[in-house]
């Protein structure tokens, strides 16, 4: 397959996950039929990605050139062409006949329309982008969405947001029951890999690899972690022999950590029975075991054995605002009145697992998002309503809440123990 004819097709197919976002569906399902590995794939990723991460400004230049609507599944071609112009203008010739293609295998007639988008777009490109002046546009998220930012974090709201529209890092988690972190550093060295330290474990790949890349993952020697997802683990404080539940388990990535740290009796317990077998085939990568189990922890009855934990780790469901360079149709599928809807539902996943915990035991709470709602409130709320419960302090991150930033994304911790 040439070149071009493989721009037309990756085009066509962004575009078909471009339109399913737009109606509400994750960008992960809609990519899920890619052939993983493929060149295809890595480019249809890339301009699905990489269209999203910019739709704010993409959608207000489309909309200085469009005159009139056109299909859902036209429009997202025209996105994604315009993301690829700015993003490769030395290919702008091939971008815009190759577009023009991918529009006409779902409506011929609108060829001449795409080819005029396309052309006048680069004739008049810094003017364009001049004339859209709203803050969606200049920052690529929805304007609910920078003003709950703003708010919350006065001083540090556009880095924040700057933050969102990066490329992610790829960090590892070394496995201390296998080796150490300078001995795999070693190891990366070797291969001729560079990396460096980012804490007792993680570890920043300069370039992400494939996994099948990754030397000792197969073997359990590494897993790919976020370096700021790592801090979970370490601030359970878990000994050997305690029982540990891992509340909102799935995939496992935290369930593995809590067991590389220390020999504890887990269980590994999730809602969403599609994404249960995950966690045993990840503790099984690395050589661990655990009850991994299916059920509602608002509902322990469901699934609870009737013993107590002496830790917990309610990794919460949340707006996800803190991985949005991971995941960028976050950005696009969530609405403000999310917001304290999954705060109330973080409420009740905390009143009942405290229930759970015997006393003199801690409890982490945790998320990956930046809303204060669904933080630092969440936790107050159930100090409130909670006497026999304490937060205590955290070394890191200060004040329980990590921003993202080139190296990691945003995670919340606030760690309770029950009086």
């Amino acid at each position: 397959m040439s070149r071009s004819a493989n721009l037309e097709l990756a085009l066509h197919a962004a575009a078909e996950a471009i339109a399913q976002v737009r109606a509400g569906r994750s960008l992960s399902e809609a990519l899920s039929g890619l052939e993983a590995g493929s060149s295809l794939g890595a480019a249809v990723q890339d301009l699905a990605y990489g269209t999203l991460r910019n739709l704010g400004l993409l959608d207000a230049v489309l909309d200085e050139l469009l005159r009139k609507p056109v299909k859902p599944a036209v429009h997202a071609v025209l996105l994604a062409a315009l993301y690829q112009l700015r993003a490769r203008p030395r290919t702008s010739h091939t971008t815009v006949d190759q577009a023009v293609r991918a529009v006409s295998r779902i409506e011929p007639a609108a060829k001449g329309l795409a080819n005029a988008v396309l052309r006048n777009y680069l004739r008049e490109a810094d003017a364009l982008v001049a004339r859209c002046n709203s803050e969606t546009a200049h920052y690529s998220y929805p304007q609910w969405w920078i003003d709950r930012v703003r708010t919350a974090w006065p001083q540090r709201w556009e880095s924040i947001l700057n933050a969102g529209n990066l490329h992610p890092p790829m960090s590892l988690r070394v496995n201390q029951r296998r080796l150490t972190a300078e001995q795999y550093l070693a190891k990366l060295s070797e291969r001729g890999i560079a990396a460096e330290p980012l804490g007792a474990q993680a570890i920043l790949l300069e370039r992400p690899l494939p996994i099948e890349s990754i030397p000792g993952f197969a073997a359990g020697e590494v897993s790919v972690q976020d370096a700021g997802a790592q801090l979970a683990a370490p601030l359970l404080d878990v000994r050997p022999g305690m029982r540990v539940l891992d509340a909102c388990a799935a995939p496992g990535g935290k369930a593995g950590h809590i067991l590389e740290l220390a020999d504890c009796s887990l269980t590994a317990l999730d809602s969403d029975p599609a994404r249960v077998p995950r966690i045993s085939d990840n503790l099984a990568r690395l050589g661990f075991s655990a009850r991994v189990v299916c059920g509602d922890c608002t509902v322990p009855a469901s699934w609870s054995d009737g013993g107590l934990f002496e830790r917990i780790l309610l990794d919460a469901p949340c707006t996800a605002s803190g991985v949005v360079k991971r995941h960028p149709d976050i950005k696009w599928l969530r609405r403000d009145g999310d917001v304290p809807r999954l705060a109330a539902t973080q409420g009740r996943m905390l009143d009942a697992l405290w229930q759970l915990l015997a006393p003199g035991g801690k409890l982490l709470y945790a998320t990956c998002s930046v809303f204060p709602q669904e933080n630092a409130q969440t936790v107050m709320s159930f100090l409130a309503r909670c006497g026999e419960a304490r937060r205590l302090p955290l070394a890191e991150p200060e004040g329980g809440q990590l921003l993202p930033d080139s190296r990691h994304d945003g995670f919340f911790y606030a760690l309770l123990e029950k009086n």
